[in-house]
């Protein structure tokens, strides 16, 4: 899989006439590969060309992610039906995150959304088996399965999993024996889980704007019934800093102490909360 943005095809161009190699990444920075300057475009590692033209329709775009498709770049990105929402990947210096609508699923100033999801994944501390409710780009739960015993993660929309296939950084999703993946309303798919498996529930979701009923007290409370004793959530949440994110923390924590969660403790770092059972 082929996949640029305009930061590595920027060093590309830079390149151009001046050089007959360049060591660069063909995998939004996962890994590294030599290619040919050419001519007529870049010579790719199997032989293929592609053509400056198509270099410098990425190069042009700073917000998209584009896929190699033939001699063509495809910009990786769909519409939802379902949702009615706009997908698309994002590229950073590191892993892409995801735009739902023109909202970056992941922190983007000052760190990157690979740093972003180890941030929330030192304070969850997985360990068992572990509940992943918002999949995404399934960086959590890749990350998740690196100390975990098992990894449920829950995905709403099937044109999330069709972006995430396309992006590099998501591959170990598909791929890791202890990841499962469902598709479905984690309101809907909680209430079929049986009670106290799960030692820890990373709760990720979107935007209270966008997904206000995955920060309802009825949601908190499945959530607590599927835990086991001491088991732990961890919910990001926003900036507690900022004048919203405060606002929606001091809802949650409320809403949190209703469907039985007692020990609360803040992860500002981490721009969430853990809750324990």
């Amino acid at each position: 899989m082929i996949v640029l943005s305009h930061y590595q095809v920027a060093g590309w161009l830079a390149a151009r006439g001046q050089a007959e190699t360049l060591r660069t990444s063909l995998d939004l920075g996962r890994s590294e590969a030599e290619v040919r300057l050419e001519t007529e475009g870049v010579r790719l590692p199997d032989g293929k060309i592609l053509p400056w033209s198509a270099v410098q329709r990425v190069a042009e775009d700073p917000s998209g992610c584009y896929r190699l498709d033939g001699d063509e770049v495809v910009r990786i990105q769909t519409f939802s039906a379902r949702s009615g929402r706009a997908y698309s990947l994002y590229p950073t210096p590191a892993a892409p995150t995801l735009l739902i609508s023109g909202i970056p699923m992941h922190r983007i100033k000052g760190t990157d959304p690979w740093q972003d999801t180890l941030s929330k994944i030192r304070v969850a501390n997985p360990r068992g088996w572990v509940l992943d409710t918002c999949m995404g780009l399934g960086y959590t739960a890749i990350a998740a399965a690196r100390t975990a015993e098992w990894v449920l993660t829950i995905e709403l929309d099937p044109a999330v999993v069709a972006i995430a296939r396309q992006n590099p950084w998501s591959q170990p999703l598909f791929e890791h024996p202890r990841i499962q993946i469902l598709i479905g309303d984690s309101g809907e798919i909680l209430p079929a889980l049986a009670s106290g498996v799960f030692s820890c529930v990373i709760h990720d979701p979107p935007t209270f704007a966008l997904a206000g009923e995955l920060y309802r007290e009825e949601f908190y409370a499945e959530v607590y019934r599927v835990l086991r004793p001491r088991g732990r959530m961890f919910h990001y949440i926003g900036d507690p800093a900022s004048k919203s994110g405060a606002a929606v923390t001091a809802r949650v924590r409320q809403r949190l102490r209703q469907a039985g969660f007692q020990r609360l403790t803040p992860a500002p770092h981490a721009f969430g909360l853990l809750a324990g059972k």
